[in-house]
């Protein structure tokens, strides 16, 4: 149980929820992979807030992680609504880079790094993106003992 049994996560009507909504900065001093693995490993699929630290939004993208940038009144709206509706849905596309409520009162558009989406959308990570560049990979390593010859 993370903190204490009033800290957010663990309140059972979020039990299960893919969206995490933060505040600014979130992940500040979260610099090694075992935060964003712990999120994931909670099922979170996605967090939304005003802004995060660069090397833990890089550590999320690199694990499938979803970070989304949106302004303090909007993260302001969803929370209230959150805790208003705690069964209110938060619907997070990648493809269409929106969030929004499951009811369609709420629709914001977001910015992400095309890479990164690209990355997100097609399951790929640092390995299946080389991978993708076999043909190319097999070809070099065909020729490279020609174009680098071992020498004694």
């Amino acid at each position: 149980m993370a903190q204490g049994p009033d800290f957010v996560v663990n309140n059972p009507a979020y039990a299960g929820a893919p969206v995490l909504l933060a505040g600014p900065n979130f992940g500040c001093g979260s610099s090694r992979e075992h935060a964003p693995w712990a999120l994931e490993g909670m099922g979170i699929r996605a967090i939304v807030a005003p802004s995060f630290a660069d090397i833990f939004r890089n550590n999320c993208a690199k694990i499938g992680l979803l970070t989304v940038v949106l302004p303090q009144a909007d993260i302001d709206h969803l929370m209230a609504r959150s805790e208003e509706l705690p069964s209110a849905e938060i619907v997070v596309d990648l493809v269409t880079q929106t969030v929004s409520s499951a009811d369609g009162s709420f629709t914001r558009r977001f910015e992400i790094d095309p890479f990164v989406k690209n990355s997100l959308v097609n399951g790929l990570d640092e390995i299946g993106l080389t991978l993708q560049e076999g043909p190319a990979i097999d070809a070099f390593e065909a020729k490279r003992s020609d174009l680098y010859p071992v020498t004694a």
